[in-house]
């Protein structure tokens, strides 16, 4: 899988040894640029706009999303909770399964409950009530994703209720209907997919309050066709008569973050090897799961090629080969491009590797602040 991002923007001229490694560092005039991007597709479509906690939950800049986006959604009671403390707007929650014990508080907390199956909403009616609306994810069964493990609509797909099986008594209750298919994608995919769709719930429309049409949608891409989708949104309230929600993730915090490393060690086994502060495992796990190859600040094309992995003893630890922009000895520092979603929130501590510390940078000021940074008891703390 290729990035399809990787523009340094003011990364290009940020200085690598202001900050400890591994560190995250985000641009919150990024942000914000990309967040201005997804207003006016707001504003022109009319579209209702959802900030993904699932791909960058920085609660740190919850008031700036708060400035442009309708709100966020969230993916079980704990992001439920960091919304309800931290953001401003609508609440929308989805869990592929929910447990008894957590219903009360979601309920309480959200604005539009989604479940993942009629099974599961009929479970838990008793917990709804009328301050909620009640959605449910149907599977398209339209598949558009480039890897088969990260398209909800892959054979035997355990995200959203097959479309062929939907009947109406599966939408009593049910104000809005959400799909969710696309990953890192552009316009068209989610127009075919669509087009794939509507007839089959077509018969709905005039039951149904909103449409939820997920996240994956890179619409802060330079070359996502931006107008395309509006007057596709604009079609769509018109022919269904309902609203239309996005939900983009990554697309908030696109291009916006590094991940900030330095090599520990070179050594040869038939080419440059060099241990990196920087584990794939820990800190990029979708390098090893998707896998995918992340862009490197200032990366050489020419010239021999190290290959890069971090300091756990997983064999796989390996984030790649590539052509350093500084010497290939102890002590250089380098950088990943595009790390401010996904890699921030799926970190983890296998082996006790360090948890990277997360700076705020302000590229027009050029202010630099910690945000947060751990210690070994973030590893001791969830072990017994």
């Amino acid at each position: 899988m290729e990035t399809r991002a990787g523009d340094p923007g003011a990364f290009a001229r940020f200085d690598l040894n202001r900050v400890p490694t591994p560190a995250f560092v985000v641009d919150e005039i990024a942000v914000r640029r990309n967040l201005a991007v997804l207003a006016d597709v707001k504003a022109r479509s009319g579209a209702k706009v959802l900030s993904a906690l699932k791909a960058f939950s920085m609660w740190s800049l919850a008031d700036v999303v708060g400035e442009y986006l309708d709100g966020v959604c969230t993916s079980g009671l704990w992001e439920a909770r960091l919304a309800r403390d931290h953001y401003k707007g609508e609440i929308a929650t989805y869990c592929a399964g929910y447990k008894a014990a957590d219903m009360a508080e979601i309920v309480a907390i959200s604005d539009h409950i989604i479940f993942n199956s009629p099974a599961q909403h009929r479970r838990f009616a008793a917990y709804i009530d009328d301050s909620v609306d009640v959605g449910l994810r149907i599977n398209p069964e339209h598949a558009e994703g480039e890897v088969a493990k990260y398209d909800p609509c892959s054979p035997h797909s355990r995200l959203g209720f097959p479309v062929s099986q939907l009947r109406p008594e599966h939408l009593q209750g049910v104000s809005g209907i959400h799909f969710h298919s696309l990953c890192e994608q552009d316009f068209l995919p989610l127009k075919r997919t669509w087009e794939s769709l509507k007839l089959k719930i077509a018969p709905y429309f005039s039951q149904l309050k909103w449409l939820n049409f997920g996240g994956g949608h890179h619409i802060t891409r330079a070359d996502y066709q931006r107008d395309d989708l509006v007057e596709f949104i604009k079609a769509v309230r018109a022919e269904t008569g309902c609203d239309v929600y996005l939900e983009p993730g990554e697309a908030i915090a696109l291009d916006a973050g590094i991940l900030v490393g330095e090599l520990l060690d070179v050594f040869d086994n038939g080419m440059p090897i060099g241990i990196t502060d920087i584990s794939a495992t820990c800190h990029m796990p979708d390098v090893i799961e998707a896998p995918y190859r992340p862009a490197m600040l200032g990366e050489r094309s020419e010239g021999p090629a190290i290959r890069l992995g971090g300091p756990s003893c997983l064999a796989g630890d390996i984030i790649g080969d590539y052509g350093l922009p500084v010497a290939m000895e102890a002590g250089q520092r380098f950088a990943f491009l595009d790390q401010a979603h996904y890699s921030m929130v799926k970190t983890n501590t296998f082996n006790g590797v360090p948890l990277p510390s997360i700076w705020l940078w302000n590229s027009d000021s050029d202010e630099l602040r910690c945000v947060r940074e751990f210690d070994w008891t973030e590893f001791r703390d969830r072990l017994s």
